[in-house]
């Protein structure tokens, strides 16, 4: 991770951008993904539930660069759990992406509520679209998101191809350990949403400290945390300036006691958001 031209590798050998591009509310006239190309991005990231698939294609289109330049990743949302409605709503990404494949493709909650018994057997009856889909061409990668390591365990032990990715919330103050720790145990990359903490750790004495030594702002003290520890993140933002500065990333190194007392940080900047917990409201975390 010493260069801007750096990549992970997954599991099957596709190769993926070592930074993305976020686009939950980035708005559906394009012109915010329009400038995140300009400033370099190639690999972005969204979703069904999102609601910039088709802004995003438009982006990619009137760049006038190949879709082979860029890397693609979009999630089915929880109402399209299942294998028919997963390859319905495949189809429907690809539509609205105006594309013919995806680079990556997510279930993007293992429960489509909490109230569901057998999410188990639902995530892996989705999952078995995401497979044939995948042994067609029509996707490069599969994965989940939000995925903890006990949804994770079952879709293990009947999965044909075991997932390449888990999106997690992942920034200083909410690292995950164990669910990383399963994750890369198990050849799993784990991508990092949120990787700045929503912009609530901007402030945090250690984030301005680390940043001062540095010469860096505290958005690249997080996402540097994030590559550091073999995690891709997907920063977000509507500033060419910021895009341009989130991209900034391996001028510049964290060492092995910095490294640690951010991962010793006490929670903080957490969106409220669990996989098997009702949404807490922001005022109620840190």
């Amino acid at each position: 991770m010493h260069s801007p031209a750096a990549q992970f590798v997954l599991s099957n050998g596709v190769s993926v951008p070592a930074v993305g591009f976020g686009t939950y509310k980035t708005g559906d006239d394009g012109g915010v993904l329009s400038a995140a190309i300009e400033q370099g991005y190639r690999h972005f990231d969204t979703a069904s539930f999102y609601g910039t698939e088709a802004a995003l294609g438009r982006a990619v289109a009137e760049s006038g660069l190949p879709r082979s330049d860029f890397f693609l990743a979009s999630k089915l949302w929880k109402t399209e759990m299942g294998r028919d409605a997963a390859l319905r709503a495949f189809d429907a990404t690809l539509e609205r992406l105006g594309t013919d494949y995806l680079d990556l493709y997510l279930i993007h909650w293992p429960r489509p509520d909490l109230e569901l018994e057998d999410w188990a057997g639902l995530d892996r009856e989705t999952w078995c679209a995401l497979e044939r889909l995948y042994e067609s061409g029509r996707v490069r990668a599969i994965g989940v998101s939000n995925f903890l390591p006990h949804h994770l365990e079952p879709l293990l032990s009947s999965a044909n191809v075991a997932p390449m990715v888990d999106q997690l919330e992942f920034h200083p103050g909410y690292a995950q350990d164990e669910a990383v720790a399963f994750c890369q145990a198990h050849g799993i990359l784990v991508e990092a949403w949120s990787p700045l903490g929503r912009n609530r750790l901007t402030g945090h004495p250690l984030l301005s400290r680390l940043a001062e030594a540095h010469g860096v702002s505290p958005a690249q003290i997080c996402l540097r945390f994030a590559l550091q520890r073999g995690v891709l993140p997907l920063p977000k933002s509507s500033s060419p300036e910021r895009m341009a500065e989130n991209l900034d990333l391996f001028s510049f190194s964290l060492t092995e006691e910095e490294m640690g007392a951010l991962d010793a940080m006490p929670p903080a900047g957490w969106s409220g958001e669990h996989p098997d917990r009702p949404r807490v409201r922001p005022g109620e975390v840190n």
